[in-house]
């Protein structure tokens, strides 16, 4: 599986810093949208907070995304460098909230949400889960104090 192998890239291998998933347009697997060895945490904020959906009548609207991002940082009390890999699930508030088809915008939202614990099973190792429905869900800063329980310097 496609998702596995990237996991693994950036779990054991250290290819990648995040992995970006999305459901397939039919909603039926889930696959790697985008993997980067980045360490711009914007960068990988504004791939989040910039993601589409296409609805089954092609109309584009904000869109839900999983994300396994390998997180750094120091302890506060001098005891060196910590990694967590984190799962993002990023469901903003306003995803697919398109006029004329709101069934498949809480379609997707629902499809999303159940298919999330599935892809959580298959990558094993994941440290710290998130759940971000806006902006201010993955700032830096906030996603910092959650991965490193206030610990981080």
């Amino acid at each position: 599986m496609e998702c596995i192998t990237a996991y693994n890239d950036l779990k054991l291998a250290k290819k990648y810093k995040y992995v970006i998933f999305k459901l397939s347009d039919d909603n039926r697997e889930i696959a790697v949208e985008h993997a980067s060895d980045s360490k711009d945490w914007e960068d990988f904020r504004e791939k989040l907070v910039n993601a589409t959906t296409k609805s089954k009548t092609g109309a584009v609207g904000k869109g839900p995304r999983y994300a396994v991002y390998d997180f750094e940082y120091s302890l506060a009390s001098g005891d060196g460098l910590r990694n967590k890999i984190t799962f993002i699930a990023w469901s903003p508030d306003d995803a697919g909230v398109m006029v004329c088809i709101p069934s498949h915008a809480l379609l997707a939202k629902m499809v999303y949400a159940s298919s999330k614990e599935a892809l959580k099973r298959a990558l094993n190792g994941i440290a710290t889960e998130l759940q971000a429905n806006d902006q201010d869900d993955i700032e830096y800063d906030t996603v910092l104090k959650v991965v490193s329980k206030g610990l981080a310097g």
